[in-house]
């Protein structure tokens, strides 16, 4: 039996249902600052790591946005984006973002509240936040991975670096009958 509400959101209790790898991630467009905004489109054509967590300031989204903040330079190096997405305000961003040295953006799903995270199957609405949820997408904005954490537990960046990964390696020639 699924949690997961008519709206996409989770009603609490089990991990949520996050969008599947190969579908076309929800374009998107959300506050960055408050008088600043960055939509999906700008990350076309290079690949995108969407970090949502449930809150600014809890201790395991500190550590969680503090250690991609550490590896953005092995992000970068797969020529990849990463934007961090909660049910926050830009201004608590701000301040978070500042507090914490961030040099990546963070996006306020804020109004109307957790409309992106229910797009992407993530909105805990029982706790009214989004999951602690990773999601890698392609150059094309194509979900190729994600992962749905529990909410106590920080998901480190070793399964988003396996990702970016498996995206840089060519794929096999097709074999040829002889």
């Amino acid at each position: 039996m699924s949690n997961q509400t008519d709206d996409g959101s989770n009603s609490g209790g089990e991990p949520a249902s996050a969008l599947e790898t190969g579908t076309p991630a929800p374009d998107f467009t959300l506050h960055s600052a408050p008088d600043e905004a960055a939509s999906l489109a700008d990350f076309r054509g290079q690949p995108l790591i969407i970090a949502f967590y449930p809150a600014d300031w809890s201790p395991v989204c500190g550590d969680q946005m503090a250690l991609y903040n550490q590896v953005l330079p092995e992000f970068q190096r797969y020529g990849a984006a990463i934007v961090g997405i909660s049910v926050d305000s830009a201004w608590s961003h701000r301040a978070f973002a500042a507090d914490r040295k961030l040099r990546f953006p963070l996006l306020a799903d804020f109004e109307p509240k957790g409309e992106v995270s229910r797009r992407y199957g993530v909105y805990d609405q029982a706790e009214g936040t989004s999951e602690r949820a990773l999601f890698v997408l392609d150059g094309d904005g194509v979900i190729r991975w994600s992962y749905v954490s529990p909410p106590d537990i920080n998901p480190g960046a070793d399964g988003i670096l396996t990702a970016l990964e498996a995206m840089a390696e060519p794929s096999p020639a097709p074999h040829e009958p002889t």
